[in-house]
């Protein structure tokens, strides 16, 4: 069962709750702006993302409030001064960016409320916040309204013109390592989410052109229960199945047996494949699923 909503037929507040519950987590932009009297703002914006290498380019938006139809600060600096410096935000900093989405007056420094650090930027006016582990500096390309109501976005549209990253994030190869930045991304009502730990996992990209695909399965495994979907899709990314002889050289091995008794069961067969699944060992999951296929013919 599905619960089916037509957005023209809820409130607008309750359909943004949809919105950013469904589509997370996002990635916080901790944005640093100056108006034309030289006050500093900086305030967390989650609608936004990377759009683009060359040129480098991040958009996010700062939405009407959708109470009283007003303008965010950082929209009308931006249009004052189109210069804006995005930084990333981590664990470390998220209560203190919570604090810098406070509702202050125009004209207040939130730098100085919720105890961050200015850095000067070297080609935008707008400082950089020290806490951050990844700060982009940014020339403000364009602003597009979506709408003229509250709820509606302003996407400003931003070329990255300076990186400053923290060399205590990245890796013996000078990338950003994801466990050393410890990034935090928003979702919906009061949650947060922690990049780190347990959280974080890979997935293999598909190798070429070629695979198994969902439809290249033999039909004994899309028909059973034993196996998820995600396990499925793992050995639907394999180039090939295996040859017979090699599933009967993997019968016939000692790490075969050493793990399955002689007439090993169903049960005990999957039970194995999913362990090699888990350690990403898809060619030896097939050798094992493989024993099933046999056992049928």
């Amino acid at each position: 069962m599905y619960k089916t909503i037509d957005p023209k037929e809820i409130n607008t507040s309750e359909l943004h709750s949809y919105l950013l519950g469904a589509v997370a987590p996002r990635p916080i932009a901790f944005a640093s702006t100056i108006d034309s009297q030289g006050n500093v703002n900086v305030s967390p914006f989650s609608f936004f993302n990377v759009f683009g290498s060359n040129p480098p380019t991040l958009i996010f938006s700062p939405s009407r409030r959708v109470r009283d139809n007003t303008t965010k600060h950082t929209l009308e600096n931006v249009q004052e001064v189109p210069e804006v410096v995005i930084n990333v935000v981590n664990y470390a900093m998220v209560e203190q960016i919570s604090l810098a989405s406070t509702e202050y007056p125009k004209g207040v420094n939130e730098f100085v409320k919720a105890g961050f650090t200015e850095l000067p930027s070297q080609k935008v006016k707008p400082p950089r916040v020290g806490e951050s582990p990844v700060a982009f500096e940014c020339k403000v390309k364009q602003v597009i309204e979506t709408g003229k109501e509250g709820g509606a976005g302003s996407l400003i549209i931003c070329e990255v013109v300076m990186v400053h990253i923290k060399e205590e994030v990245l890796d013996a190869h000078g990338k950003i390592d994801q466990h050393k930045i410890d990034l935090v991304g928003r979702l919906g009502g009061l949650w947060y989410v922690r990049a780190s730990g347990d959280a974080l996992f890979e997935v293999p990209n598909p190798s070429g052109s070629q695979n198994i695909g969902f439809d290249g399965l033999p039909s004994f495994l899309l028909e059973t229960d034993r196996l998820t979907a995600n396990e499925l899709a793992k050995l639907a990314r394999h180039e090939a199945l295996p040859s017979p002889a090699q599933v009967k050289a993997f019968a016939e091995s000692e790490e075969y047996r050493r793990q399955l008794p002689e007439q090993a069961k169903e049960e005990q067969i999957y039970a194995l494949a999913k362990q090699y699944l888990r350690n990403n060992e898809v060619e030896k999951a097939w050798l094992c699923l493989l024993q099933l296929n046999n056992q049928s013919s």
